[in-house]
């Protein structure tokens, strides 16, 4: 299929309408049959569950075109997995993974022409959402949702090159104990909208966010799983109840034990601990990982060794061999990749 004339080296990462998406509604107890569809607009009431008490969720998750020249997903049954569990948490209708894996195949195909070429450092974002859709004033679940899936072309998260970010140990919480930190609840990133405008203001790239009982132990950040590594080559990933888990972060975990040989710990990692590592790096699907070169905890900077300039090597290692996976240049493990043509 001829590609569209976008300049694909120069795309950003913002939205950019393709031609189809995939919308399915959900009444009288029962998910319609859904379908494709031309329309990018959204009508619902007023007075709609997802407007007045954040009843929503989504996903996020790419499409490549390998070096062979298919095109492909990246383990979409995680994801599919994981808006089961925000459904259930969010008292949200389940959409059924194989119907979730489907609807995938088919926008991504439909909008094939929008699928960046191997090597233009371009992909195509999928997102997946569901929302309550009808008048809810009372506070209870909504009765009837909307289930849709779009995708747009997007270039690198961070263009010009991955920098080392520095970043600050955040006063405000995340999550709350017991809450919906383990999902990946519209409402969650909402909270964080204000810490981070905050960290801008104050010169920071983004916030560490710790524990919320305690306030002595690394979660996330808004948007992302850390990962650091200790000074003599351990991967270390904190562990909680409250943090999102990270399809990216796991995936990343498989490649340093059974691509690297590296030890790995999934533990709680104290505060105390950050002058003990390395390396720092961001996990998630827009960046893969991106560096930390410091980290300033309320005037106390802790710079890392791997520096300001460049990625640390161990980081740098697993980011060229998850991608590598990714795009076709390794063999994947088994599941990984879901070819759509």
């Amino acid at each position: 299929m001829e590609k569209k004339s976008l300049d694909w080296a120069n795309i950003g990462f913002h939205y950019i309408p393709t031609e189809w998406r995939y919308v399915a509604n959900y009444k009288d107890g029962a998910w319609d049959e859904g379908g494709l569809s031309p329309d990018p607009t959204v009508a619902i009431s007023e007075c709609a569950g997802v407007l007045q008490y954040a009843q929503t969720c989504f996903e996020g998750l790419k499409a490549y075109t390998t070096e062979d020249g298919r095109i492909v997903t990246f383990r979409p049954d995680l994801n599919a997995e994981r808006m089961t569990d925000t459904c259930r948490r969010l008292e949200m209708p389940v959409f059924p993974a194989e119907r979730f894996l489907n609807a995938l195949d088919r926008v991504v195909r439909a909008n094939a022409a929008f699928v960046p070429p191997y090597g233009s450092g371009a992909t195509l974002y999928v997102r997946p959402y569901m929302f309550g859709s009808d008048a809810v004033i009372g506070v209870a679940p909504s009765k009837e949702y909307q289930f849709r899936l779009f995708c747009t072309p997007v270039g690198p998260y961070f263009r010009g090159g991955v920098r080392p970010l520095t970043i600050r140990v955040s006063d405000f919480d995340r999550a709350a104990p017991n809450g919906t930190g383990h999902i990946k609840a519209g409402l969650n990133y909402a909270m964080s909208l204000h810490a981070i405008v905050n960290a801008h203001e104050e010169g920071f790239d983004e916030n560490m966010y710790l524990d919320p009982k305690t306030r002595t132990k690394v979660e996330e950040t808004g948007g992302a799983n850390f990962l650091f590594v200790t000074k003599d080559g351990r991967v270390v990933t904190p562990k909680s109840s409250s943090i999102l888990p990270s399809i990216t972060r796991r995936s990343l975990i498989h490649v340093a034990k059974e691509y690297l040989g590296l030890t790995v710990e999934e533990r709680e990692v104290l505060v105390t601990e950050l002058e003990d590592m390395a390396e720092c790096g961001l996990c998630g699907t827009a960046a893969v990982i991106c560096p930390v070169g410091k980290i300033v905890d309320h005037g106390r900077e802790i710079c890392l060794p791997s520096g300001m300039s460049e990625m640390g090597p161990v980081t740098k290692k697993l980011y060229e061999t998850l991608t590598g996976i990714q795009m076709g240049r390794l063999e994947a493990p088994e599941g990984w990749i879901r070819v759509i043509e």
